[in-house]
């Protein structure tokens, strides 16, 4: 008969072997080329609406109370009519080449800093969640505000130059290209991030209210059945949408600083800013604070299916099937 010590040596002997989990690994190279294709097919899609978002926004009250365009509508006609089709994407050649890199670098780096903020209990708590969404949104700046600035300048020049007209006097026009070397030449580097600190104020606080609101929309759907444990496409989608257009209407105030501080070239009359508080006091001075809320609508219905599109490409995990490896 077995003593005792035996049968506890046994009963150890057959029990399974606990292995210590290992951290998941973070898979870089896909999340980079996920983040690039999705910001591509989003800016394709929803650019002349985001064309029509920045004239509204540069368009200053005159002082008879005249303005160019009356609502997005409006704005939309008009520029269609005088413009054509092509001319609705003017800027999207800047915006669609910088646009790889800057979404592949806030979808990246929010899901980064989730994952190196997750506690060993496998939970991210909601500060944690905003402060890795803040931590992307300020790395994002470093391509968004040249992007920006150049996107701006093109999508403005048919307002500007349509103001000119009826002054009688004509604007030269100049590509993105011609404006990259002139500001590089004149101002060096720092030509190029003219509008940072506005920028950044809009981006951060971006991504401080749309990672963690998409998140939570994400996480209350249904899931796939492939075992990845991520939802479906649709709830992907609509996630985007609901956190994309809120978090774009509550920093709208932020994006009209933005965009005015950071149009170069102005129609006749229009005041020009030194810099975020100036630009704040004479917009409330002038136009009233009605004023940072132009384009709002219009912000939203481009924000809503970019993000939209964006995120549900990103999580379909596009990149693992052309690099044949397995999502995580």
């Amino acid at each position: 008969m077995a003593t005792a010590q035996q049968q506890g040596r046994e009963i150890i002997q057959s029990q399974p072997v606990v292995q210590p989990k290992q951290q998941q690994q973070f898979a870089l190279l896909p999340k980079i080329i996920n983040g690039g294709i999705a910001g591509i097919i989003g800016v394709t899609c929803v650019f002349p609406l985001d064309l029509v978002k920045t004239r509204l926004q540069n368009q200053q009250i005159g002082p008879n109370g005249e303005r160019m365009y009356t609502s997005m509508f409006d704005c939309f006609r008009k520029t269609y009519a005088a413009e054509g089709y092509f001319g609705m994407y003017r800027g999207s050649g800047v915006n669609i080449l910088l646009i790889t890199p800057e979404k592949a670098i806030k979808l990246t780096a929010n899901d980064y800093f989730r994952h190196k903020l997750t506690n060993k209990d496998g939970k991210l708590p909601m500060s944690c969640q905003m402060l890795a969404g803040g931590l992307a949104g300020a790395f994002q700046i470093i391509v968004t505000t040249p992007m920006e600035l150049l996107k701006i300048q093109m999508q403005d020049a048919g307002r500007v130059a349509a103001a000119a007209k009826l002054a009688g006097k004509t604007v030269e026009k100049v590509s993105a290209t011609q404006l990259a070397t002139q500001l590089f030449k004149e101002k060096g580097i720092f030509g190029l991030y003219k509008g940072i600190g506005a920028t950044g104020l809009r981006d951060v606080t971006f991504s401080v209210i749309y990672f963690p609101l998409f998140a939570t929309l994400n996480n209350l759907g249904p899931r796939r059945d492939d075992g990845s444990g991520e939802a479906v496409f649709w709830c992907s989608f609509l996630a985007g949408l609901a956190a994309g257009s809120t978090a774009a209407l509550a920093v709208n105030p932020f994006d009209v600083v933005k965009t005015r501080l950071q149009a170069i070239k102005k129609a006749d009359g229009e005041k020009e800013f030194k810099g975020i508080s100036d630009c704040i006091t004479k917009t409330l001075k002038h136009e009233g604070p009605t004023a940072f809320f132009k384009g709002g609508l219009c912000r939203m219905i481009v924000i809503a299916p970019l993000f939209g599109i964006a995120q549900t490409v990103y999580y379909l995990g596009v990149a693992e099937g052309l690099l044949a490896v397995q999502k995580k």
